[in-house]
């Protein structure tokens, strides 16, 4: 299947693409203090902490593989589903929210071609807050079997940039990597009309695995 990042070595850890401006300088300091705390006991004082919070950012910017569920839609997102919301024009809205704990790699729900991706500026808000449809995000539209599909990456009160991987006119297939959003955030996945969601509102999703559609 293609993708959007090159295989990790074997034995060695594969991190999402995006995290460096984050990671490296994050690493480095740990590094850094890791060396001098074992000239002074001192540097033991930033050393613990600066450690830990490389350990941190390392988890974070995890991207494992996954084995892609066979589905018409699936999850482009690890996280909890928030709401599962009746639209106007007969397609259906489900908010998946991504806590720090999630993998933050986002994942095409359908395989098709990239129609367009609209980076709208906004707020900050928390990402479970009802005023965070007016955050910052990134508009995905996908041309597919089902038509037109949108999906919605949402920054939230952390997370200030959404990094996407591919641009307008890419083809995907269904599962690939397609973007990172830095930090606590939510992924919206538009069902179109006559689609009917198989997830409940308070169930775990696994991008690329969850199945988000009902036969």
């Amino acid at each position: 299947m293609p993708d959007s990042q090159t295989p990790a070595p074997r034995g060695g850890v594969r991190l999402a693409r995006g995290a460096s401006p984050w990671l490296l300088p994050t690493v480095a300091t740990a590094a850094l203090s890791l060396v001098r705390a074992r000239k002074s006991g001192r540097w033991a004082v930033v050393a613990v902490p600066t450690t830990a919070l490389a350990a941190g950012m390392l988890w974070f910017f995890r991207d494992p593989e996954r084995e892609i569920t066979q589905g018409r839609v699936i999850s482009p997102a690890d996280g909890v589903v928030q709401s599962i919301m009746p639209w106007k024009d007969g397609r259906t809205r489900v908010a998946i929210f991504m806590s720090p704990l999630n993998v933050h790699v986002n994942r095409a729900p359908l395989s098709g071609t990239v129609t367009s991706v609209e980076h709208v500026p906004g707020g900050f808000v928390p990402a479970f807050n009802k005023e965070s449809e007016n955050n910052e995000r990134v508009v995905w539209h996908f041309d597919t079997e089902l038509g037109d599909i949108e999906m919605v990456q949402i920054a939230g009160a952390v997370a200030r940039r959404i990094v996407p991987y591919i641009p307008q006119g890419t083809k995907v297939e269904q599962g690939e990597r397609i973007g990172l959003i830095r930090f606590g955030s939510r992924v919206d996945i538009y069902l179109p009309e006559g689609v009917e969601p198989a997830v409940e509102v308070g169930q775990a999703t696994t991008a690329g695995v969850t199945r988000i559609d009902r036969d």
